[in-house]
């Protein structure tokens, strides 16, 4: 059995010397082939040039280094992708997913389930902010995008084989994994364990990067807000109807309207703003339904060691992919060539 472990890192350097020491020796204690796959999610720190000396000493230590920063989604997507695992594990790099974890989590895989979740009971090291915005994006996120979303549990998960292959059919632009396996339907089971604080470092994770990753989950999985705006419009409309109603009553049989800005600035405030939230719900959808149509990468791969470019998904670009020839690796794009033979690469394109 060969296991993959998948880490999407940020600017961890501080955290890299405490995970190589904790992860080999629970993955050697499991008894089975492993891999670790680490994307450098365009670090500014001395993390890609530590991940680089790492895997110059153990060729089981592969790393994919995007060309900027496109996101912990993307950096996972770019995992699975180049994951050749029979089980598959994505992890965070900051240990607060406890490595002592994988135990139990490929004993659940061994029982045949497809996808092995961990929930977290406990968050240590996190303030009361932190924990309330939590509960509150997990709360909001099983009602908005999916029931089935379980609550406090993040990215932590196992994987089949099955799996992995099946979530490679999903390449939208806008991405947001929990989503997708919840939508999958997988057979699923969940592991609660007790989340550490940060062995090193800070949180990548900042309040307003959680209501962002909440946009994109609704935006992608969801139209209620598009259903708000329409129920809010429905409302708006009737109870203008209706106040148009009483006016006209008023002038005719009461006789006691008197002219007054202040309602009728109150009214343009009120259904103006309704409009311009609504065109601006809508505006949203339309971009990111403009940035589907584009087709462009979900990463571009800056450089990578003891990689292939065998497995190289679709819309993925490779500035410096490894020797392969196009029959093997049909949708690697070299720029190089590009600048060669430009309507060869459009056609490739």
């Amino acid at each position: 059995m060969l296991l993959s472990i998948v880490l999407p890192v940020y600017n961890e350097q501080e955290v890299l010397p405490a995970l190589f020491a904790a992860l080999p020796p629970v993955l050697e204690r499991i008894g089975c082939s492993y891999e670790l796959i680490f994307i450098d999610d365009g670090s500014r720190d001395s993390t890609r040039s530590i991940l680089n000396e790492q895997a110059a000493k153990d060729d089981r230590i592969k790393v994919l280094a995007f060309s900027r920063n496109f996101g912990q989604q993307a950096a996972i997507t770019a995992g699975l992708d180049f994951a050749n695992g029979d089980a598959v594990v994505v992890m965070d790099a900051d240990l607060q997913d406890p490595p002592e974890l994988l135990e139990t989590m490929i004993e659940q895989f061994k029982k045949g389930f497809d996808v092995v979740s961990t929930q977290r009971i406990s968050r240590e090291g996190e303030s009361i902010f932190k924990k309330a915005t939590a509960h509150a994006f997990y709360s909001f996120m099983k009602k908005a995008v999916d029931e089935r979303l379980p609550a406090q549990c993040g990215d932590f998960r196992l994987f089949s084989r099955g799996a992995v292959q099946a979530i490679r059919k999903f390449r939208e632009q806008h991405r947001f994994m929990r989503g997708l396996v919840a939508w999958l339907g997988l057979r699923e089971t969940i592991v609660r364990f007790h989340r550490p604080a940060r062995a090193a470092g800070e949180t990548k994770y900042p309040p307003w990067k959680l209501v962002k990753l909440a946009w994109t989950a609704i935006s992608s999985f969801s139209a209620m807000p598009l259903r708000i705006c329409l129920s809010a419009g429905i409302m708006l409309t009737s109870f203008g109807l209706a106040y148009s109603v009483y006016a006209i009553y008023a002038a005719i049989f009461i006789k006691s309207t008197t002219p007054g800005w202040s309602s009728l600035v109150c009214f343009q405030l009120l259904f103006n703003g309704a409009t311009l939230t609504a065109v601006g719900l809508v505006g949203d959808y339309v971009g990111r339904i403009y940035d589907e149509a584009k087709q462009r990468p979900l990463y571009v791969l800056g450089d990578s060691v003891n990689v292939d470019s065998s497995g190289c998904a679709h819309r993925v670009v490779w500035i410096n992919p490894p020797d392969a020839t196009e029959a093997e690796a049909p949708h690697v794009f070299r720029f190089e060539e590009a600048k060669a033979n430009p309507a060869r690469y459009r056609k490739s394109a």
